[in-house]
């Protein structure tokens, strides 16, 4: 079968990723040309399917792969409800992922909470949260995300907008590892222009989502009420295309294969550096019944590495306790790593703070928090 210019780049994206985790070849037999049946125990690989273009490629693409190399693929299409009709286009995004020869192909309901991280977020959290159930229950090798190279440029630019700092410039990686379950993204060299050739050469009907703003002309900006990802998509990326004469989404995209390299090598010194430097600990403060995370860090342990790793030793110790926190809160925890002059506590978000005491900086619940929360308690 002759495939297109863009289905053999999906491919040649998508075949390595596999191999370099052991998803490669099943046996010699598949060798020959063609269409095999797997194993009913070979490894099971998933798509996670919107019913996007993007996620479409994926599906027709991984379809291809595997069936030529004994592997097992299905599909998971995650309906969050949060859209009309969003009903309608689960079951479209299955049909064509039955139609595609994809098993099994499953729709997953379910409930987006909104805790004050924004709907977007929410429902990320909830789709991560059905993908990973899921994917263990049927003990799945790897789950496929279909994020493009548009997409990595996009995040680029996001995680700036945020101040996201050095690991904005690296954007998502190709491979990530969420509660043991390894999530694969293949497509971050594709283009959005080379999924929708091969949705269009398969004759594939993708879905576009209304807030992507695909649908309002090109040279009209998308209204502030749009997310953010869509105005930059349709204003912003154009705008730097033409402001700097090349194409942004190739040059951004290109950036972070390199700067990715450099903060994997920070990462990986900062979490020997956060294994000799900090110890975690659980306990149930007064009034409460949900198990928290405190930490104690050597100061003077952590004193001896540069300010680059010490900050993300912080920022890793503060997310381990579960605390939503900004750039400023890490500042405030290393001055009393590398300016300690004997200054009172931090102020850290969900009631927390940081207290150095001798070598020792001990981040846990604010006790007057934890006493004010019991008092009320004994009063009621």
């Amino acid at each position: 079968m002759a495939y297109s210019a863009a289905m053999k780049a999906a491919i040649g994206a998508l075949r390595p990723m596999l191999e370099t985790h052991g998803l490669g070849m099943q046996s010699p037999e598949f060798a020959k040309h063609g269409e095999h049946k797997p194993a009913q125990d070979a490894p099971l690989v998933f798509v996670a399917c919107s019913g996007g273009r993007d996620s479409l490629a994926l599906a027709a693409c991984a379809r291809t792969v595997c069936s030529a190399w004994g592997l097992r693929c299905g599909a998971l299409i995650v309906d969050h409800h949060v859209q009309d009709g969003s009903e309608e286009v689960a079951r479209q995004a299955a049909q064509s992922c039955n139609a595609l020869g994809l098993e099994p192909v499953m729709v997953i309901n379910v409930d987006v909470h909104d805790d004050g991280q924004g709907l977007e977020a929410a429902a990320r959290t909830a789709r991560y949260a059905a993908l990973v159930k899921t994917a263990k229950l049927w003990r799945a090798s790897a789950v496929l995300l279909a994020h493009t190279k548009n997409d990595q440029a996009e995040t680029v630019l996001i995680d700036l907008i945020r101040a996201a700092g050095t690991d904005a410039f690296a954007g998502m990686s190709d491979e990530q590892l969420i509660d043991g379950v390894l999530f694969l993204r293949p497509f971050l060299t594709i283009s959005r222009a080379q999924t929708t050739q091969i949705c269009e050469d398969a004759e594939l009907r993708y879905w576009d989502d209304p807030t992507n703003g695909d649908a309002i002309p090109t040279d009209t900006a998308l209204p502030r009420d749009y997310p953010l990802r869509s105005r930059i998509r349709h204003d912003l990326v154009p705008y730097l295309s033409a402001f700097a004469g090349c194409d942004i989404v190739e040059r951004l995209a290109s950036v972070t294969q390199i700067v990715r390299r450099d903060v994997s090598a920070l990462q990986e010194e900062a979490e020997r550096a956060c294994a000799q430097t900090v110890e975690f600990e659980s306990g149930i403060p007064a009034a409460e019944q949900q198990v928290k995370l405190f930490a104690n860090i050597d100061a003077r342990a952590l004193a001896q590495y540069s300010e680059a790793i010490r900050y993300r030793v912080i920022a890793q110790t503060l997310a381990q306790c579960g605390l939503q926190f900004a750039a400023r809160h890490v500042s405030a925890v290393d001055r009393l790593v590398s300016q300690w002059h004997g200054q009172g506590k931090v102020s850290l978000p969900s009631k927390y703070s940081a207290k150095r005491k001798a070598h020792v900086i001990r981040i846990c619940e604010d006790v007057s928090h934890a006493n004010r929360r019991c008092a009320k308690s004994n009063r009621s």
